[in-house]
């Protein structure tokens, strides 16, 4: 029975349906600009991690200029091949070269030309179909990673009289190595103190895994001495003390800005150990930098006398705002590997309008965000702002 006009008209609407389904699960909904632009960042970021084992000076040693691009390329290619397990390294050769090998036997009017291609192709499906697995299995582990370091930091800002405070984090991969804090001190009672409000940003060097591992053990241990009745210089040293016991002979050092304050009065103490310093832009406009303190924290000693780290105070007015960042703020790059810098930084803050402390702070990210647009980051990026009612 021949279909009816009506029918194979909803048949090819449901079609186009479904491909349409199937197109925007494949894309989460992007367009094609945001695709090309997501995909360009990914192919530089993977051109980034492959050239680093290319020996560039040695290519450049070509006389003939003609084969740079081929020897460019094979030391590329070997470097992607050298990622691979062994196993891996041997089926995409086999892939390789059944892409490109012919079989003929045969002879006179009847010769047989057998093609290895369609096995390539398998093959690489199959070397594709590895990767994935372990790239959602190391996923999984990381997702679980990044749940438990976001235990380690406040979900929510605390409330306090006569100022808010925000703060947000955009990691580099799915797991961080910076740090942000807004807490009470306790009393020797063991209840929180009002006149003490801890607020700290830290930066351990690295990335991934072992930068987020060494950020809870720093929030632990900042934690702890904060329990204490250690003033905030003595908390200091504690921390530097701590870190020095697990930097790797200094190669895991942190950059943090603690300070306490009195909700009270606004009276601040702080103590930058070697941190970007920290903007204060006064009600009139006018910016001050916080620096004072020590080096970053577990740095090795040269000398058998601990590193001391000396306070500052400053007193907050209504109206202040104090903005604590991290170096991946001002380092952001663009696709031109341009950098965000401090002097926009600066021009973001002196122009925000009296606005509370969220807005001012999606207020930068957002200047950030529009500024990196689909370039990956090699670094976190982490921002607190405390102002004044």
């Amino acid at each position: 029975m021949a279909s009816t006009p009506n029918a194979v008209s909803e048949q090819r609407v449901g079609a186009v349906r479904r491909i349409r389904n199937f197109w925007e699960r494949v894309t989460e909904g992007l367009a094609v600009g945001q695709l090309w632009g997501q995909f360009k960042a990914e192919a530089q970021a993977s051109y980034g991690l492959y050239s680093r084992d290319v020996d560039w000076e040695e290519i450049r040693k070509e006389r003939k200029s003609w084969k740079r691009p081929f020897r460019a390329g094979w030391a590329l290619f070997q470097a992607m091949l050298m990622k691979l397990s062994p196993a891996r390294r041997v089926l995409l050769l086999v892939a390789i070269v059944s892409f490109v090998a012919t079989l003929n036997f045969g002879s006179g009017d009847h010769p047989v030309e057998l093609n290895f291609g369609g096995l390539g192709v398998v093959i690489l499906f199959v070397l594709l179909a590895l990767e994935l697995g372990d790239r959602v299995t190391m996923k999984r582990d990381l997702e679980i990673a990044r749940e438990i370091q976001q235990w380690l930091v406040p979900s929510s800002p605390p409330v306090i009289p006569g100022g808010d405070i925000a703060f947000a984090t955009r990691p580099q991969n799915t797991v961080a190595g910076d740090y942000f804090d807004a807490f009470l001190r306790t009393s020797p009672s063991g209840e929180p103190d009002a006149h003490r409000l801890i607020v700290s940003v830290a930066d351990v060097a690295g990335k991934s895994v072992p930068a987020a591992l060494l950020m809870a053990t720093f929030q632990s241990s900042l934690r702890a001495l904060s329990a204490t009745a250690a003033s905030l210089e003595q908390v200091a040293v504690g921390l530097d003390r701590y870190a020095r016991a697990h930097s790797l002979e200094g190669r895991r050092f942190t950059t943090a800005f603690l300070a306490q304050i009195d909700p009270e009065t606004y009276a601040m103490e702080y103590v930058n150990a070697g941190h970007n310093d920290p903007i204060l832009r006064r009600a009139s406009g006018a910016i001050e930098r916080l620096s004072i303190g020590g080096p970053p924290f577990g740095l090795p000693l040269f000398t058998d006398a601990e590193t001391l780290y000396p306070s500052g105070r400053v007193q907050l007015a209504p109206s202040d705002l104090l903005f604590i960042f991290t170096d991946g703020v001002i380092e952001a790059v663009n696709e031109s590997g341009e950098e965000y810098g401090e002097q926009r930084l600066l021009a973001s803050l002196q122009t925000a309008p009296p606005m509370p402390a969220a807005d001012i702070l999606k207020r930068v990210m957002t200047e950030v965000n529009t500024f990196v647009g689909y370039a990956r980051q090699h670094d976190d990026i982490t921002c607190l702002v405390l102002r004044v009612a």
